[in-house]
């Protein structure tokens, strides 16, 4: 019997270099898309999955991502007694159930298998998704919430998955596919960044998972993969034949946003689909064409 998927892990303790100077002093999960930061997209993406509980793995600099769930007293007295309708609802994606967010400490940055590691305790014996929070996808169902249903169809892993051009493999996590139906694909190996002549496909995983707790097992050996580090994708290959792994193609667009054009492109993205914006978005955009 399958278990329901009610946690959620939110890797966050990287330094954002490519953000530099703004994440000197802030998070760059911190960073606005529109009006919005990335780690609150996460969140809110995770809850209309079903989530209620998540794990933020940190690190040293990043209390501002747990402050901006926490309650901000003297600003919510402030917008009521100011009648502030309109800003207090703006707020209301920020309020998390009490002892429903904890967070870890990746005292070292040995990678995203490690930071995943890190979470042993909080994922247990669960079934859990993961979320990048760099990666943002605009589409009319949450992708996680594809996620998830996928997940309650299949059982196992699951993962979203993306076309991408065929020089451009070495960036990403790459499917070696067999059944595909065309939104599923059977998941039968997986290569981390290979060089585009070595890659079994051009399918790409993005930052959205669904895992078995067993994978935690296989990342405790701590074995190093691409850029010397442990890669969370060759701790999922060791999960293949053990349990079901499908990628689903997901609809939507997806928005690399630890890249400064593809956090540039959401922006005007994010603000099109925005009713209160699209009009004047539109309007100013031909000036800069």
């Amino acid at each position: 019997m399958k278990k329901p998927l009610r946690k959620a892990v939110l890797p966050v303790a990287g330094l954002g270099t490519r953000f530099l100077p703004a994440t000197k002093a802030v998070a760059k999960e911190m960073l606005p898309v529109v009006d919005k930061p990335l780690i609150q997209y996460a969140i809110e993406e995770a809850r209309a999955a079903g989530i209620e509980q998540f794990c933020m793995i940190t690190g040293r600099g990043k209390t501002a991502l747990v402050e901006h769930f926490d309650i901000a007293f003297e600003l919510e007295a402030t917008l009521r007694q100011r009648n502030r309708v309109e800003a207090m609802e703006a707020l209301k994606g920020t309020m998390v159930e009490p002892g429903s967010m904890v967070t870890v400490r990746q005292q070292v940055p040995h990678g995203l298998g490690h930071a995943i590691w890190c979470a042993r305790a909080f994922i247990g014996d669960d079934p859990f998704a993961i979320l990048l929070p760099d990666d943002l996808v605009l589409s009319d169902t949450p992708c996680m919430k594809q996620l998830a249903d996928a997940y309650n169809e299949t059982g196992g892993n699951v993962v979203a998955v993306v076309e991408v051009p065929r020089e451009h493999t070495n960036r990403y996590g790459i499917l070696k596919t067999g059944a595909d139906d065309g939104r599923l694909v059977e998941v039968q190996g997986l290569v981390e960044k290979p060089a585009p002549a070595d890659a079994p496909s051009n399918l790409s995983i993005i930052g959205r998972y669904v895992l078995m707790p067993e994978v935690i097992g296989h990342l405790a050996k701590m074995e190093r993969g691409a850029g010397n580090e442990v890669q969370l994708t060759d701790g999922m290959a060791k999960l293949i034949g053990n349990q079901p792994f499908h990628g689903l193609r997901y609809e939507g667009t997806r928005f690399d946003c630890g890249d400064k054009v593809g956090f540039l492109e959401a922006q005007i993205a994010f603000a099109l689909a925005r009713p209160d914006l699209a009009a004047a978005v539109r309007a100013f955009l031909p000036k800069y064409s």
